[in-house]
């Protein structure tokens, strides 16, 4: 984001692969527990947009295994956007798009992204304050059609507490760097959503104590 938090190196790790390709072994462990559970729960066609994409690994994936949904990857990290691009280019699916410009913690997006079947955010939450997260997740509400999904991966604290000795540790080094972002409450989040308008759907544990918050937006 053009006004990101400053991270410490542990945060958001991406590595040269080849061409503008970069590797995120964090996305490579988790996506499959995405696809898993987007294949099951999530709906199956239709506008799928996936917030913060990073490398463009997640959306290759997920486009593979989710063929009737038609999916645009967002990142406002130049870099990355190549990255996207280029596993985009060599993917050659019929439906994933080039990546586009998007900081999902701006007020106003909504307005270019609408009528989405389903929205995605995948480990971004703690590494955002929470006002700005609060503006992400009304902003995607906004951009769903009415009865799609918003769904939230990633770490978080439950019912205030911290869970493993790895979140500890690492949400102690997000917020030793900012102390603004840093791991959120699972029961606050849900509050955002549906403050948002949203009704809760699914709250599901996910591998290496992450969650998914599965949220949709009532049908007309």
């Amino acid at each position: 984001m053009s006004d990101r938090p400053a991270l410490p190196p542990t945060a958001s790790v991406a590595e040269p692969l080849d061409g503008d390709k970069l590797n995120a072994p964090s996305a490579v462990r988790n996506v499959g527990a995405i696809a898993d559970l987007l294949s099951q729960l999530a709906p199956q066609s239709g506008k799928a947009l996936e917030l913060a994409s990073g490398t463009g690994q997640h959306v290759i994936a997920l486009a593979q295994r989710l063929p009737d949904l038609n999916w645009q990857p967002t990142e406002v990290d130049p870099v990355r956007r190549r990255s996207i691009d280029a596993y985009v280019t060599e993917a050659a699916l019929p439906n994933v798009a080039l990546s586009r410009d998007l900081n999902a913690t701006a007020r106003g997006w909504a307005a270019q992204f609408g009528g989405q079947t389903l929205i995605l955010l995948s480990n971004l939450l703690h590494l955002i304050t929470t006002p700005q997260a609060d503006i992400l997740i009304s902003e995607a509400a906004a951009a769903l059609a009415p009865g799609g999904q918003l769904v939230i991966y990633g770490p978080f604290m439950r019912g205030g507490e911290l869970t493993s000795d790895g979140d500890i540790a690492f949400h102690q080094s997000l917020t030793g760097e900012n102390p603004e972002i840093g791991y959120k409450d699972d029961f606050d989040t849900l509050d955002m959503m549906q403050a948002a308008g949203l009704e809760i759907a699914y709250v599901i544990e996910m591998p290496a104590n992450n969650l998914a918050l599965i949220a949709s937006k009532p049908s007309a």
